[in-house]
């Protein structure tokens, strides 16, 4: 036995690795390939050239040049998908265990899905583990990527693990370390109020002690919570001015550090100090309890946004929890088994009980029943599955029982490539964030720029003690200002508006399309498998010239056995139904676009349009009438030709989708304009155009003119959806703004669209665009409440009421305010969970 080679290396060819999904691909016959730093990269499929041409860098062993390499060049196939978290190479992934950095676990990679944290061989395949190291990226700015957990380099927020929760514990080890200082931090702020309070109250036990008693006993229960409770937030503050990266960080460090450390030496040394900052009591004022409070505040804060945070992704936990443990397996003699969900294999027949979750997605071989397929599809009504019905695994299994047959295992599950599309969607950027990051950029130092200033004023023209009254305003400001206000506004919204989707049966692939959703004025509309089930049926035929119709049946039917076309595909199982037995076709032709040509049983035969068989020197019109007849119905005809003479002609037709009437009318209703494409013949288009009542349509369209439709009605300033589950789609769904896929269709068409429709129904178009409407509601408001909560905050905490009112911001108030600015962003985002669809 030959181990180890594949029958293309016994060939003779030469393979090479797609760096993608590391497959072995023949640079000969290789789907697509990608220049980049000055070498080729091939590849098995369009969907891995996007993937890597999305980001290189990702897919590739680092190098130690890597800082000094030219830009790449890369050859542009199709559209471009997001980058997607992949799995690194074994080589980077033992450094980073040596070096200690990163949660190194170990994985297949035939299928991610399963996942050890030791080496060894998969349970389902036996290849080798290979190292795996989870990535961690920053909530609000998903560019940055590390291979541990740590802080933002920009915005100083705990990076959170790349992957879906679930997947790999999640690791709530900054939550339980908040949790434990702010719980310290509020056993030691209220004696500490206590005291301070109590010292300034007549006739409190605490009046009468010396004010020098007071201040010791303030620093020593001020000092746990601000340099241990605030320790983070100082770690944070500096890594801030190393990276050059302002943040909400270097405010409260600058602030709590600021007030902490004068109390400190107005404590230790209160005589350094000039008059004006002294108090009625001959002492300068202390602000140890400000501190404190506000550092215990801060992480009240934290705590309450990392508890919003993580539910944020539920809906890939409600995902991923569908997922049942075990399975029911048929043995040999028909007895059941149960095991582990990790030990089905492709092919295994498996058993689902009422009240069971199907296991994988399969299809169903024996029994009845209707399955709950609501968390998948967003459909209520449950399905009726009979033998040949796909079923899907993590869906319900309602009444009855059935036997099924294993077909997609692991990550090839409908379910496992939900879960990975929403997390990856969760973590793209939308356009509207670049808005949030300009000001934010711009906030931090215009907010220090306030607080000098305020200073600067309340020293020179604030009443005694001037500089005391100076400090306390300053830090105020510095207190009240919140950045990650803004920068959470849209990500929050986002990872939210993603998850919605998922259970409401729209996959939405990247933020971008989520927000270009709502704008989009024109939709153009594949006919087949879009608006029409996709499924055609033979539904007439007619013989003339003496040749029977089971003759006629049987003849087309052996030429278009070798024909991929759906048509054909439907002619062939009529003659399997009607028990024919096909003979074999010689000298078979396909012309695209036009039919196919062969010799049946010693006899020419030539099926397809009325010009096809006109070029092949053939009259029609023995059969012109009864085609156009049933053209005008609505239905597909071919011409049938036997020998040189017209022998009759076939249709077939394409039933539409219940919901497209509905679907149609109410998208109309919503203001777009409608496109309708199709290969199909005009007859046949027209009658469902009419039907449908859409007034603008295409017939006899080839790929490339749908691309070229799609461009022109962008050139006229239009904001174009396209909708489309074939791989003739694939080009315009990825050139329109936002590329629909059916997910009842090809595995390209839904890599190349920006929305996937999980049922395959046109109903659900209009749920994506009131997901998109709702989203964008959103995150306006976010940002809104961001904006007007800066504007009103710094400048009151700067004191522009004081000499109107009388009214000064405390820190401590200022404090409070910061901290649950950021929580109610995030619990408005929260919101879109029960957003009505």
């Amino acid at each position: 036995m030959d181990s180890g080679k594949t029958i293309s290396e016994k060939a003779g060819k030469t393979l090479v690795k797609d760096p993608v999904c590391n497959m072995d691909v023949d640079p000969a016959t290789a789907a697509g390939s990608a220049e980049y730093e000055g070498q080729t990269y091939y590849f098995c499929s369009l969907g891995c050239v996007k993937r890597f041409n999305a980001d290189p860098g990702k897919y590739l062993a680092p190098k130690p040049t890597a800082a000094h390499a030219p830009k790449s060049q890369i050859v542009q196939i199709g559209g471009i998908m997001p980058p997607k978290a992949v799995t690194p190479s074994a080589s980077s992934a033992s450094q980073e265990q040596q070096t200690g950095k990163g949660t190194v676990t170990y994985v297949c990679p035939m299928d991610p899905e399963v996942c050890e944290q030791k080496p060894g061989a998969c349970p389902k395949c036996g290849m080798a583990l290979e190292p795996e190291t989870v990535e961690y990226t920053c909530p609000m700015h998903p560019e940055i990527v590390r291979n541990g957990p740590g802080n933002c380099p920009i915005c100083g927020m705990a990076l959170e693990p790349r992957v879906a929760a679930g997947i790999h514990e999640e690791d709530n080890s900054e939550l339980s370390s908040m949790q434990r200082r702010l719980w310290v931090g509020v056993g030691l702020s209220i004696p500490l109020l206590v005291v301070s309070m109590g010292g300034m109250a007549t006739g409190s036990p605490l009046h009468n002690l010396p004010a020098v008693w007071m201040e010791w006993l303030q620093l020593f229960l001020a000092t746990p919570v601000v340099l241990w409770g605030g320790w983070p937030f100082f770690q944070r503050g500096w890594a801030s001015l190393v990276n050059r990266h302002l943040n909400m960080f270097t405010l409260i460090a600058m602030g709590t550090g600021t007030a902490y450390l004068f109390s400190v030496i107005a404590t230790v040394v209160p005589s350094v100090f000039p008059a004006s900052f002294l108090g009625h009591g001959g002492r300068p004022e202390v602000y140890f309890e400000s501190a404190a409070i506000i550092v215990t505040l801060v992480l009240l804060g934290q705590v309450l946004e990392l508890r919003a945070r993580r539910q944020t992704s539920s809906a890939i936990k409600a995902l991923l929890d569908l997922n049942p443990k075990t399975a029911r397996r048929l043995r040999s003699d028909g007895s059941d088994e149960e095991i582990s969900l990790d030990n089905v294999q492709r092919g295994d027949r498996l058993r689902a009980r009422p009240g069971d979750h199907v296991p994988v997605d399969g299809i169903v071989e024996e029994g009845n029943s209707s399955v709950d397929e609501s968390i998948i599809t967003g459909e209520s009504m449950p399905v009726e599955k009979m033998p040949g019905a796909k079923v899907v695994g993590g869906t319900v299994n309602q009444t009855g029982s059935f036997i099924m047959r294993a077909e997609k295992l692991g990550s090839e599950t409908l379910l496992a490539q939900i879960v990975r599309m929403v997390a990856e969607a969760q973590r793209s950027r939308a356009p509207i964030q670049s808005l949030a990051d300009k000001v934010s950029g711009y906030f931090v130092p215009a907010v220090l720029l306030v607080a000098v200033l305020t200073f600067i004023v309340w020293a020179i023209w604030g009443p005694e003690p001037r500089l005391a009254y100076a400090l306390v305003n300053a830090v105020a400001v510095l207190i009240i200002a919140c950045p990650c206000a803004l920068g959470l506004a849209t990500p929050m919204a986002v990872m939210v508006g993603t998850g919605r989707g998922a259970h409401a049966g729209v996959l939405v692939r990247n933020a971008e399309a989520l927000e270009l959703m709502e704008k989009v004025d024109t939709l153009v509309l594949d006919k087949t498998g879009t608006l029409t089930e996709g499924k055609p049926r033979m539904s007439s035929m007619a013989a003339i010239g003496g040749i029977s119709q089971v003759d006629l049946l049987l003849l087309v039917a052996a030429v278009e056995k070798s024909s991929e076309h759906p048509v054909a595909a439907a002619i062939v199982k009529e003659a399997e139904q009607c028990r024919l037995k096909i003979p074999e076709a010689e000298n078979f032709q396909s012309f695209t676009g036009q039919g196919v040509a062969g010799e049946v049983l010693g006899r020419q035969i030539v099926v397809g349009t009325s010009d096809f068989l006109a070029d092949k020197g053939i009259d029609t019109r023995p059969i012109s009438s009864q085609a156009e007849m049933l053209s005008r119905q609505g239905q597909t005809v071919v011409l049938v030709a036997v020998d040189g003479k017209a022998a009759g002609v076939i249709a077939v037709a394409d039933p539409i989708k219940p919901s497209a009437r509905e679907a149609v009318a109410s998208l109309k209703r919503g203001g777009l304009r409608l496109v309708m494409l199709t290969g199909d013949n005009r007859a046949t288009t027209e009658a469902i155009a009419k039907e449908l009542d859409i007034s603008e349509f295409e017939a006899e369209v080839l790929p490339e003119k749908k691309l070229s439709i799609v461009k022109k009605l962008q050139s006229e300033g239009r904001i174009v959806a396209m909708a489309g589950d074939g791989v003739n789609d694939a080009p315009a769904l990825a050139q329109a703004d936002v590329g629909i896929a059916m997910g009842t269709g090809t595995d390209v068409a839904m890599e190349s669209g920006d929305i996937t429709l999980i049922k395959g129904d046109l109903s659900a178009l209009m749920r994506a665009r009131n997901l998109s409407r709702a989203t964008m509601s959103n995150i306006r408001q976010n940002l809104f409440f961001a904006f007007i909560y800066n504007l009103l905050g710094v400048p009151i905490a700067a004191g522009v009421l004081y000499p109107f009112t009388g009214l000064l911001l405390q820190p401590i108030f200022a404090a409070a305010a910061m901290s649950f600015s950021s929580v109610s962003v995030i619990a408005n985002a929260l919101r879109l969970r029960r957003a009505k669809l």
